[in-house]
């Protein structure tokens, strides 16, 4: 191929030189040939890309069809059910109804109903009519030591920072929470003036790195956190365990995205690298962590205090839920997070093999509550791939009070999924901090649509539990949703995932299935006690027959 490319230079090069004496055009031809010279010769002699050494200037066609390949095959090849991570029909719907447009469907579904795993309401014969009219009914969040509850709506932005979305982004879906009467989670990226701007409600977020409430060694501050409580506008606290996107994974905040302003807000030191911890360093058990969460509801004059996660080790959500019946402290939410990956740019381990999936994880957790008499007190939030009012339905009838969506509000923003939200080159303004993108993103109109996809979801939602013969979108429950377990069989939610009697981990006689966490938990540590460490001559893991002995006696 590099002889080709000399030949061409060859002929290229002496027939423009033979036709510059009687032709005008040739000086043209000088202005593409030079630059095709300079690259094809750049490329033989460069040593990092074998591809363009052997194949000067045509090698870089490979790198222009990796750029472009994304956007044809969404645009030319790919059918309503295709498309990851959210398909062409969930992305056209969530347009659709932002955008105000017609959203029904023609002549029946696209879902072949004989696959595995293919699922449906069962609706009633007493069906109800949803009256669109009335007043949507809301969820109150605040358990016995809430001192200022808070009423929420079923379907809310889920955690989204500023700096991984831009101010622009921020704004339009802080307005359009405003405009919806729905809440806003900022993301552990703490509360930028641009959550703040149009006055919606807020959902404060704390990761590992106590962005926005700490010290200047990246320990919680318990006065900077009281200080930013101070407003209003904030209605809760979610303390960030883990994060489906990369769970178990500190964050990193490289140092040219840590800009002043960005630095401000978080209470670091510009032009730094920040990493977050993968763990938190105001509590390090089960027990520290409820004493951190009435501590935090102290400092917030009693308003509602939960905290996120995507389950791991099954045994540690358990050690949690045994130190909130040994204190009496408990949280007023548990945000669920699949495993399945969100917003957040992560590893391809991560975000493919890491964490429990949404369903698995939030049966475990609602189950979990409901054996330690729990889940009356506190309310379910289900985080990850809600775009439909059946997704909120189906999350509901799990045993979810609330959901949150991220993606789905981004594509109500405009997001087209082009999958580069990590490079910040988003073509549509919305995960990027290049002002120059972001300003193509008009907060009026964008918070609009916002506002509109959320109203159309709810009303999905309420529609389809009026369609099952139900007045209170809340009575919904596993009974009401059918799964086909293969070509031949279905089954309801309620036979495939069991509830648990109320109260039944509370005794000695508790279901088998839960025998080996409730065994490896305790509240004095995350970790089972399988793969706790010990110190007499340095460290090592106990074996699986020392865990089992302890177990037994403990």
């Amino acid at each position: 191929m590099r002889f080709a490319f000399y030949l061409f230079m060859f002929f290229s090069w002496g027939l423009l030189i033979f036709t510059s004496s009687f032709w005008s055009l040739s000086y043209w031809g000088m202005a593409v040939l030079i630059p095709i010279t300079l690259i094809g010769f750049y490329d033989i002699f460069q040593t990092k890309h074998a591809l363009l050494r052997n194949y000067p200037v045509v090698g870089h066609g490979r790198w222009i069809m990796e750029d472009i390949r994304p956007f044809i095959r969404q645009y030319f090849f790919e059918s309503e059910t295709d498309g990851t991570p959210v398909n062409r029909m969930f992305r056209s719907v969530i347009y659709q109804r932002a955008k105000g447009e017609m959203d029904s469907l023609p002549y029946g579904t696209k879902l072949d109903t004989q696959n595995v795993g293919y699922e449906w309401v069962s609706h009633s014969l007493s069906a109800v009519h949803h009256d669109e009219s009335k007043s949507v009914p809301r969820v109150t969040v605040g358990g016995p030591d809430c001192l200022q509850p808070y009423k929420a709506s079923v379907f809310n932005i889920s955690a989204m920072s500023f700096g991984s979305l831009s101010a622009n982004a921020i704004r339009a879906l802080n307005k359009g929470a405003k405009l919806g009467n729905f809440y806003h989670n900022t993301g552990e990226g703490s509360v930028s003036p641009y959550h703040l701007e149009h006055g919606g409600d807020l959902v404060w977020q704390i990761g590992t790195g106590y962005f926005g409430c700490r010290d200047t060694h990246g320990n919680f501050d318990p006065d900077a956190f009281k200080l930013v409580m101070k407003n209003d506008t904030i209605k809760m606290v979610e303390i960030k365990l883990s994060q489906g996107a990369k769970p178990g994974h500190g964050g990193i905040l490289p140092a040219d995205k840590n800009t002043p302003e960005i630095a401000r807000i978080r209470l670091v030191k510009a032009g730094t690298r920040v990493d977050s911890p993968p763990g938190h360093s105001a509590f390090s058990n089960p027990l520290e962590m409820m004493s951190f969460i009435q501590q935090l509801r102290d400092l917030s004059d009693g308003k509602p205090i939960g905290f996120k996660l995507c389950i791991g080790q099954k045994s540690e959500f358990v050690a949690i839920c045994k130190a909130m019946v040994q204190t009496g402290i408990k949280p007023d939410f548990i945000t669920v997070d699949g495993g399945e990956g969100g917003t957040g740019a992560a590893p391809l381990e991560y975000s493919n093999s890491v964490g429990m999936p949404l369903r698995e994880a939030l049966v475990y957790v609602c189950d979990i509550l409901k054996g330690f008499d729990l889940k009356k007190d506190i309310r379910v939030i289900a985080s990850g791939k809600a775009f439909t009012g059946f997704h909120v339905v189906r999350n509901l009838a799990v045993g979810a009070d609330i959901c949150n969506s991220a993606r789905g509000m981004m594509m109500a923003l405009g997001c087209v999924q082009s999958l580069v939200c990590n490079t910040n080159h988003c073509p549509t303004g919305v995960a990027t901090q290049d002002k120059k993108l972001a300003k193509g993103l008009v907060v009026e109109d964008k918070s609009q649509r916002v506002a509109r996809y959320h109203k159309e979801t709810v009303d999905a939602t309420l529609d389809i539990a009026s369609s099952a013969g139900l007045t209170d979108f809340c009575t919904i429950n596993r009974g009401h949703i059918y799964r086909r377990i293969s070509q031949t069989e279905i089954k309801r939610y309620d036979e495939i995932y069991p509830s648990l009697v109320a109260g039944c981990l509370l005794t000695d006689d508790y279901p088998e299935q839960f025998r080996k966490e409730m065994r490896e938990s305790s509240v004095d540590c995350f970790m089972p006690k399988k793969y706790v460490l010990e110190s007499s001559s340095g460290l090592k893991t106990k074996t699986n027959k020392e865990s089992e002995n302890n177990a037994e006696t403990a």
